[in-house]
Order: structure tokens, then C-alpha cells, then sequence
């Protein structure tokens, strides 16, 4: 397949074919909490599919999942501690691939400054200190609503090519707390969505943590730019490809998958300003056109630059991509320069007094 890296392709053609085979690849920053929803959509629709076959005597732990499903249930959760995405070859095969898919999503590649980053994320830093931001009230929930997309390489009878999933809406509701949430993503979830409730593969509460934090952990991690880097080093310590992209992944992750108070925010930035390899790009483009500025660092495994985006004058976080800059040894180099594995933009971040409800449409 020929990608023109100086053309930018919307996503917006759906495309069919035949059955198609996974093959490994790696996880681009931000989709570890994706890919944990998706899991738990799959859970909570094979405990309905199983409620509607034969009643249950009692309380069923929701990861025992039928055995036709477990090795790629097992898989994925395994996948998610690692940050390698791993779908079960012989399962893969045997089932429909329900995902969209369309034209590459490509763009032009910013030229990277090394000296640019640390004094563009101090002026982000000053800049989203001096942002007031509401708290959440009794009972409410955490709205964020985002347009996504991503890329992926897409096997059908033995011939493989790069497809990209249609721009689509993603919408989240989660309690402070954690415990209670919900889920409506099209390709992901049905029309009315899933529920983010529920147990872990051990059959306990999840506990928040930078991985999966809630807003009421988020509200107890230290604002010292020093003690938070080091809290995210040491908490890190052996995942993905090496504690600086690691250290920087999770840092993205927190800025898009959630709502940082004003303070947390920008001693994220603060932090991230100390990490090696951060790089300011001069110009890039989020996943519904807005373009900016970036702080990014390259994952030279890969070949992927993952980027913070930001409005130029106001300095807003608008959200982050994943560009793939050099040629890397992830699905056969089949993904070539110029190429966004991963786009996801924020549109609205509020407080919000039920699920589903969503500012400015009640009912």
C-alpha cells in the first residue's frame, strides 16, 4: 500500500471483507484504558448471552467467561499489563472482525526541536494553573466526550493491509470514586452503551491507580513535578519499552483518559519537561482538524511519535496522536511514515448529575 505522508486523509469510508486473522502489534499510548472498556463490554455481553441461555444458581464471577471465549479474554488481559494487544490466532480466524475500516489516515510530519519542549511546557504549565476548573458535586459523574480513531493492519485470506477505523464519538461516565461508570463507543458497545461497573479478573473492587485512576485518586497524587515523576517511575518500573516512554505514555494517558484539577495538570507538564527525549513539534493536527503546537517523544522501537497537541495561542490541551515517523519492525513495516496509528480528541470535560446525561441535553 502506498501512503502519502503529505496528504491527510479523513477517515470516513466504511469498508467490508472477509473474515479476517490477527497478528501481534503493539499498543500506541492511550489505549490501555480502550481496550480494558472493550474487554469489559465483551465480558458484559457474554454474561447476558449466558443469563438468556441458562439461569445462573448464584453470584457468577463475570472474567469466568465461557471457554469457547477465555483464551481471548486471557489474552487481552494479559495484553493490558504488557502494552502488547494479542489476539488468540485460533479464535482470531473462526470470528467476524466487526471493526470499521477505511482509507490510512495520514498526515505531513513536524519537524521535532530538542531545546523546544521544556519552555513551550512551561508556558503550557503556566497557562493550565491559571484554569478554573469545577468540582463535582453529590452524586455526580465525570462527562468526557472525545472523537477517536485508530489504525491498524488488517489480514483477509492471507494478504495483509493498513485500514483506519472511521472518526467516531466516545462517551464516558464515570463516578469520583471510580465504582460507577458507563460507556458508549459505536463499534465498541451497542446504542445504549455498557457499564464500567464491575470486579477485576480476580474477583475484586478495582483499586485506582495511575493506570486506571479515578477522580477522587487523581485529587490525592502530589502536585511537586519532582515527587510526581518519581511516584510514575517507580510505579512503571517494567512496563512498556523502557521507564522515559513509559513515564511519558502515562502521563499522556492521565491528561486524555481523564480531568486533572488545574494544579495536577500542570505539574504533569512540569514533569513531563524533565523526562529524556521530550521534543516540541512545530506544527500538528488533532483528530477533527484543530491544529497546533506538540510535545512528543519518539518511541525509537517503533518508529511512533506520540503527541500532546495544543491550541497555539490559548495553549488548551486539544488531545494527543500517534504518528508513525520511521520505519519500524511492528506488522511487517506494513505502516509507514506518515501514517496516524492513533488519533483521539477532546471535546467536552464536565460534571454531570446522572449517567448518559450530557451538558446541555437532559433527558
Amino acid at each position: 500500500m502506498n501512503v502519502n505522508p503529505a496528504q491527510h486523509r479523513p477517515v470516513g469510508t466504511r469498508q467490508t471483507g472477509d473474515v479476517p486473522t490477527f497478528e501481534e502489534r503493539d499498543l500506541p499510548a492511550g489505549r490501555h484504558q480502550f481496550h480494558k472498556e472493550r474487554l469489559m463490554s465483551q465480558i458484559h455481553h457474554d454474561r447476558l448471552s449466558d443469563a438468556a441461555a441458562k439461569p445462573a444458581p448464584g453470584p457468577r464471577n463475570p472474567f469466568l467467561r465461557r471457554a469457547v471465549l477465555l483464551p481471548a479474554a486471557t489474552a487481552l488481559v494479559g495484553a493490558l499489563a504488557v502494552g502488547v494487544l494479542l489476539f488468540a490466532p485460533g479464535d482470531a480466524g473462526d470470528r467476524e472482525d466487526n471493526r470499521a475500516s477505511g482509507p490510512v489516515l495520514t498526515t505531513e510530519i513536524g519537524a521535532a526541536d530538542p531545546k523546544g519542549a521544556r519552555p513551550l511546557l512551561d508556558r503550557i504549565s503556566l497557562a493550565a494553573a491559571d484554569t478554573r476548573a469545577p468540582r463535582p458535586g453529590a452524586g455526580q459523574y465525570v462527562y468526557i466526550e472525545t472523537k477517536t480513531a485508530n489504525t491498524h493492519v488488517r489480514t483477509v485470506n492471507g494478504k495483509a493491509s493498513v485500514v483506519s477505523e472511521p472518526l467516531h464519538t466516545r462517551q464516558s461516565w464515570r463516578s469520583p470514586d471510580g465504582l460507577k461508570g458507563w460507556l458508549i463507543e459505536p463499534g465498541n458497545t451497542g446504542p445504549e452503551g455498557i457499564t464500567l461497573e464491575g470486579r477485576d479478573e480476580k474477583g475484586d473492587v478495582p483499586t485506582p491507580h495511575l493506570g486506571a485512576p479515578s477522580h477522587d485518586y487523581l485529587a490525592a497524587l502530589p502536585t511537586d513535578p519532582d515527587a510526581l515523576l518519581r511516584k510514575i517511575y517507580k510505579e512503571t518500573a517494567g512496563q512498556g519499552r523502557g521507564p522515559d516512554q513509559q513515564a511519558f505514555t502515562t502521563i499522556g494517558d492521565l491528561l486524555t483518559e481523564s480531568w486533572p484539577s488545574p494544579r495536577l495538570t500542570a505539574a504533569l507538564y512540569k514533569a513531563a519537561a524533565k523526562i529524556p527525549g521530550v521534543v516540541s513539534v512545530n506544527g500538528a493536527t488533532d483528530a477533527v482538524g484543530r491544529s497546533g503546537v506538540a510535545v512528543a517523544r519518539l518511541d525509537e522501537t517503533s518508529g511512533q511519535r506520540t503527541e500532546w497537541i495544543f491550541d497555539s495561542r490559548s495553549l488548551t490541551f486539544l488531545g494527543e496522536r500517534t504518528v508513525q515517523v520511521e520505519k519500524g519492525t511492528a506488522d511487517g513495516e506494513l505502516i509507514k511514515p506518515g501514517t496516524v496509528v492513533f488519533t483521539h480528541a477532546i471535546m467536552q470535560r464536565a460534571f454531570v448529575d446522572a449517567i448518559k446525561e450530557v451538558p446541555g441535553r437532559r433527558g
